[in-house]
């Protein structure tokens, strides 16, 4: 069974919205950090860090590369081993906290706090559940190959969460 699940995805005002995963991974947290919070971690499944200011306040800026998607902000939340959150353009508060099971094994309970339409909301559920994917095979030792990125899976999440909201 993967360790990604379907979000969960809550009204949060007129269009604003939260999307939750609950992400469970057979590695310690401390092996975990730095993938959540190094240039070269975040590399191989979310985005290139062209700036990460790894403290409280630092400054953030990610590009996507299967995007081309650039955001900037700050670091808004950071607590060593169990928390960081960057609140950035276009996609709002993105956290993640981290709880251990035992000694082998976490759960990423991941946060994000943004707007859009509708359309924006599926997007965003497929993304990111896309993203945990590639956490999950970086993890593994198979980091992002993004110039083979080719948006098929991703359209294959989109069209099951949306078919989720009709229900």
């Amino acid at each position: 069974m993967s360790p990604v699940s379907h979000a969960t995805s809550t009204p949060h005002g007129p269009g604003r919205w939260d999307i939750r995963f609950e992400v469970h991974l057979p590695q310690g947290y401390a092996g975990l950090w730095p993938v959540l919070t190094t240039p070269e971690g975040l590399r191989g499944w979310l985005a290139e860090a062209e700036v990460l200011e790894r403290r409280l306040g630092g400054a953030v800026t990610l590009r996507w590369p299967d995007t081309a998607a650039v955001v900037s902000g700050q670091v808004t939340a950071w607590d060593v081993e169990r928390v960081v959150e960057y609140t950035v353009t276009d996609h709002g508060r993105i956290r993640f906290h981290l709880e251990a099971v035992g000694t082998d094994s976490t759960v990423i309970r991941f946060l994000n706090e943004r707007g859009g339409s509708e359309e924006e909301r599926l997007d965003c559920l497929a993304g990111w559940h896309e993203h945990f994917e590639r956490l999950e095979a970086a993890l593994a030792g198979h980091p992002s190959d993004w110039a083979a990125w080719d948006g098929a899976r991703r359209a294959q999440l989109r069209a099951s969460y949306a078919s989720f909201s009709r229900t």
